[in-house]
Order: C-alpha cells, then sequence, then structure tokens
C-alpha cells in the first residue's frame, strides 16, 4: 500500500516529536515509496537499529549519510515531501 501525503505528514510530526514508534505504525505499511522508505530508515536511527535504518536508505535508493542527526534527516525529508507535492 502506497501512503498519501497526509500519511507520511503525519509520520513526520510523529518524527519530529521523537516519536518514532508512532512514525513506524504508518511508514511500515509502505514498502515501496522511496520517501516512505526514507521515513522507515529514519525510525530506526532514531530506534538505534543502523542496521536496518541502513536497509531502509537502500530501499529508499539514497545513501546512508555518514553524519547523521535524527532532526537533519527529519527536516531533508520534510522539505522533500514539499517538493514532490
Amino acid at each position: 500500500m502506497s501512503l498519501g501525503r497526509s500519511q507520511l505528514q503525519k509520520a513526520l510530526t510523529h518524527l519530529q516529536a521523537g516519536e518514532w514508534q508512532a512514525a513506524h505504525e504508518i511508514v511500515q505499511r509502505d514498502e515501496d515509496s522511496p520517501l516512505a522508505c526514507w521515513a522507515h530508515g529514519i525510525v530506526h536511527i532514531m530506534e538505534g537499529d543502523l542496521p536496518n535504518a541502513r536497509y531502509w536508505y537502500a530501499q529508499a535508493k539514497r545513501p546512508f549519510p555518514e553524519k547523521w542527526t535524527p532532526s537533519a534527516e527529519v527536516a531533508a525529508l520534510r522539505k522533500a515531501l514539499s517538493e514532490e507535492g
């Protein structure tokens, strides 16, 4: 199932608040959309599961950042989502 823009926005709101579990509930329903896969990777960064985060970044066809912070990744994802719409 491909997530709609509003669902991705909701997941982003959870990510910004540090609520990675709630974001995970949303993004795990879409394993195909690059933006959802990227969000899924950010969820696993926040969780501390870096091997799984790297997997989801690969699914999103994004390089795993060498120096990352969850807030920077969330901001970049929010920008990408706004540019897509």
